[in-house]
């Protein structure tokens, strides 16, 4: 029986550093560094850094002449209607050409996904519009690759707070529902909702464990479906989410949608053309059935210019 030294490289679907190294012709501590920073596609078994072959294969191709991966566009992060809706109908649109896929993660775990190479896109929300500029490059700059991407703006919305109807007759304003007799969601840890969430409750001197948290959702969409269903009464998202699930909203302030997204992915046609359709009167015309955009500065590079 053949020994794994002994086989070709091609033949094995999972490569040792040393293995890779000479598949990839780069010396052993190059191949070291690229997987600590989570360059390429690499995962630890038991201490062990271990590389798929296929996924290696896939990563060079995309890596080469701005990547020739370019019939695919995978987002993931922050949640929205209006950017599900745009996805929608530009997949649609595009038929069975390319893969067009979006799905809400939460700005977190979108931007881990984004650090791996499982996605192309993420969506960005971490606090208020005027504070956009510093706090979403700051966010990008806790991840290894943020040197290779950029931030482009999608759109600004309105952010508060989806209240259940009949609520809006007791109170407009947060404080009134911080009683335990009130029903909130809370959003995953990492969600960019949740942020916001725990930066409205400083600045009434609670937190979040002190509220009556009974429902947990994974998204806006999913919050406000809570709430329509009778299973909460209140919870943090954006006044296109309310309206989309006929819920009230309390107004607290307007923020930022930016894309992180790698620098020679941002110059493939396929996202140039979702921006495109994001501009369209379509896309305008969605934005004004859900209520709560302005898109002043779509497509508009906000950081990571070289």
């Amino acid at each position: 029986m053949k020994s794994l030294d002994s086989q070709p490289l091609e033949s094995i679907p999972f490569l040792s550093v040393k293995q890779v190294a000479s598949y990839l012709q780069l010396n052993e501590k190059k191949i070291y560094e690229l997987a600590n920073n989570g360059t390429i596609p690499a995962t630890k078994v038991t201490g062990k850094w271990m590389f798929p072959r296929e996924l290696i294969n896939r990563w060079m191709l995309d890596s080469s002449h701005s990547g020739l991966l370019s019939d695919r566009l995978i987002i993931a992060g922050s949640d929205d209607p209006l950017l599900y809706r745009i996805v929608s109908s530009f997949a649609a649109d595009v038929g069975s050409k390319v893969l067009v896929s979006y799905s809400p993660t939460g700005t977190r775990l979108g931007l881990d996904l984004l650090q791996s190479h499982r996605v192309d896109v993420c969506g960005v929300h971490w606090g208020p519009d005027n504070e956009s500029r510093m706090r979403h490059p700051a966010l990008l700059q806790h991840y290894s690759q943020h040197k290779n991407w950029v931030l482009i703006r999608a759109f600004k919305r309105e952010q508060g707070l989806i209240v259940s109807p009949p609520l809006l007759k007791y109170s407009t304003k947060p404080e009134a529902f911080f009683d335990q007799q009130f029903r909130w969601v809370k959003r995953q840890k990492g969600a960019g909702a949740q942020r916001f969430l725990e930066e409205v409750l400083y600045s009434y001197g609670m937190k979040t464990d002190m509220l009556n948290c009974e429902t947990e959702a994974l998204s806006e969409r999913e919050a406000a479906a809570a709430i329509a269903m009778d299973l909460a009464d209140i919870a943090p998202g954006a006044r296109s989410v309310a309206n989309e699930f006929g819920q009230g909203f309390i107004s607290l302030g307007w923020e930022a949608f930016d894309f992180a997204i790698p620098r020679n992915i941002w110059f493939r046609h396929l996202f140039q053309d979702l921006i495109k359709y994001l501009k369209s009167m379509p896309g305008q015309h969605m934005a004004e059935e859900l209520t709560g955009y302005d898109f002043g500065g779509v497509g508009e590079l906000i950081w990571g210019e070289e």
